[in-house]
This record gives structure tokens, C-alpha cells and sequence, in this order.
């Protein structure tokens, strides 16, 4: 039963979360041979307060560091 957990940035649509998960399952399935009704996807939302990378919250002005750049 392999179970993913994914952790975005708080903003992406349910169309978007749907695609993903099919997209998600169709790799699992391809890639260890789990079928389709084993794989569950958990979407956790994040707000950008709430991240924070190099020390810097994304919600901060130019969070992004430079090497990074935009991260969504």
C-alpha cells in the first residue's frame, strides 16, 4: 500500500491536485508494479508563512535565495 505524501504551497486548484495524483498513481503503478486502488496521495497545504528555506519565509519579501529562484 504505498502511501505518498505531498506538500505544496497553499493555491493549487483541485483540477491541478487531481492531475497530480493520477499522474503520481500511473508512476507508482509503472515503477513498482502496485495497482491503482493501493495508491493513496495525502496533499498537504502549506501557507508561504509557514516555509521557509535558507532561513528566509517564503512569504518575505524576495524569499527566494538566488540559487534557487522561484520556487511555486
Amino acid at each position: 500500500m504505498p502511501l505518498i505524501h505531498v506538500t505544496l504551497f497553499a493555491g493549487r486548484t483541485t483540477e491541478q491536485k487531481r492531475a497530480f495524483a493520477q499522474a503520481l498513481t500511473e508512476a507508482t503503478v509503472r515503477s513498482i508494479g502496485a495497482t491503482p486502488e493501493s495508491v493513496d496521495v495525502i496533499f498537504t497545504d502549506v501557507q508561504r508563512g509557514d516555509w521557509a528555506t535558507a532561513g528566509r519565509l517564503w512569504s518575505d519579501p524576495q524569499a527566494a535565495p538566488p540559487e534557487l529562484g522561484s520556487i511555486d
